[in-house]
């Protein structure tokens, strides 16, 4: 599996577009796709929009509003975006995922007007293709990996290298993607009888980080770091010592990614309900960000990240709702509900950030955060 799909997988496991909607969607676009573009560009004003940037919804096929979403937030990485579309310069290869995905880019770069819509027809087809044919199921499908990571206490489940290649003890091939998303974690212990301190390096793509009531970002990945004390049947086995020892463990960030994925656990297994529940808790992500949970011998620690996309949960549960995206162009910010673009005021995000009632109901909840790093 080429190393783009990881992204992909992990965020969408499960599509299958409907003929008959596919139809009727097609007609409805025909129609109004005309006025809502003429009234963005209006907005947006002919003098304060972009040179060579487009601003295309995408047509959705049935359940692949979380696909579109996801689209739209990786497109305006624009260091994604680039390598992607430098890939397809390159001499043709037999059609995946990866060229479907190049062509889907290229055509909205290209397009001769600045703002429309788009159905990514051809991308859909592969990624079902990949995907196995499998039929359309509930909606909590999509976040089948997500919520296995959300279950598990392994914190390195996360978007971890080595989690996805433990049946292999060569490293995984470096490649743009890598250098891109890819950031290093030390996993360090210390010994509470010899002070020795031990530490192992693992990669990971993106950080699964817990959310708790009126928090911030920055206090979740803190709550990431935490120390944890290791004793009773979960003793560390001390290489010093020769002997089960009480240990501290905690989780600190070595290598800064280029672009820093943040998903946030909303989806939370209830073992009485025997079901996954949303979590609608207010978590407020700034436009910048600094993380402070590097390690001592950490690689620019001072990196500042500024927010670039948020993949939005709107609805009341993982079975029952809609996804949309916010991103950031330029100077502006705009909102992506599949074939609908609106441009939108900075001070709207805060509308994302979730629910200071923990009264289940329908909510927009930050749910995927792309942060981009200014070097």
């Amino acid at each position: 599996m080429h190393w783009v799909f990881v992204l992909f997988f992990v965020f969408i496991t499960n599509l299958w577009p409907c003929r008959s909607t596919q139809e009727i969607l097609f007609h409805f676009v025909s129609v109004f796709q005309g006025a809502n573009a003429s009234a963005l560009e209006k907005e947006i004003g002919s003098e304060q929009f972009p040179v060579n940037e487009h601003y295309f919804g995408l047509v959705n096929f049935g359940n692949t509003c979380y696909c579109n979403s996801v689209l739209q937030a990786l497109y305006f990485c624009r260091p994604f975006r680039e390598k992607i579309l430098a890939y397809r310069s390159q001499p043709r290869r037999k059609e995946n995922l990866l060229t479907c995905l190049a062509d889907l880019f290229h055509s909205i770069a290209n397009q001769k007007r600045k703002v429309g819509v788009i159905p990514p027809k051809k991308f859909i087809t592969r990624l079902r293709k990949e995907n196995g044919e499998r039929i359309e199921k509930e909606v909590d499908e999509l976040f089948d990996n997500y919520m296995k990571q959300d279950k598990t206490n392994g914190r390195l489940a996360n978007g971890s290298l080595d989690s996805q290649n433990h049946n292999s003890n060569t490293p995984p091939p470096s490649t743009w993607v890598h250098e891109i998303f890819q950031g290093t974690l030390t996993n360090e212990t210390r010994c509470l009888t010899c002070e020795t301190i031990s530490s192992k390096d693992e990669d990971f793509l993106d950080l699964s980080v817990d959310v708790e009531q009126n928090t911030s970002i920055t206090h979740c990945l803190r709550g990431f770091s935490n120390t944890e004390t290791l004793c009773s049947e979960y003793k560390y086995y001390c290489e010093e010592c020769r002997s089960k020892q009480e240990a501290h463990k905690r989780m600190r960030v070595k290598k800064l990614p280029m672009i820093l994925a943040l998903h946030l656990k909303r989806f939370k297994y209830m073992e009485q309900l025997q079901r996954y529940t949303k979590l609608s808790y207010r978590v407020v992500f700034p436009l910048e960000l600094r993380l402070f949970n590097t390690s001592g011998d950490a690689t620019n620690p001072e990196r500042l990240y500024d927010l670039v996309a948020v993949v939005v949960h709107c609805g009341s549960g993982p079975n029952r709702g809609h996804y949309i995206a916010i991103v950031k162009s330029h100077d502006f910010w705009l909102l992506f509900d599949d074939d609908i673009v609106e441009k939108i005021d900075a001070q709207a995000i805060e509308e994302f950030y979730g629910l200071t009632s923990e009264i289940s109901k329908n909510s927009e909840s930050g749910y995927i955060l792309f942060y981009q790093s200014r070097d």
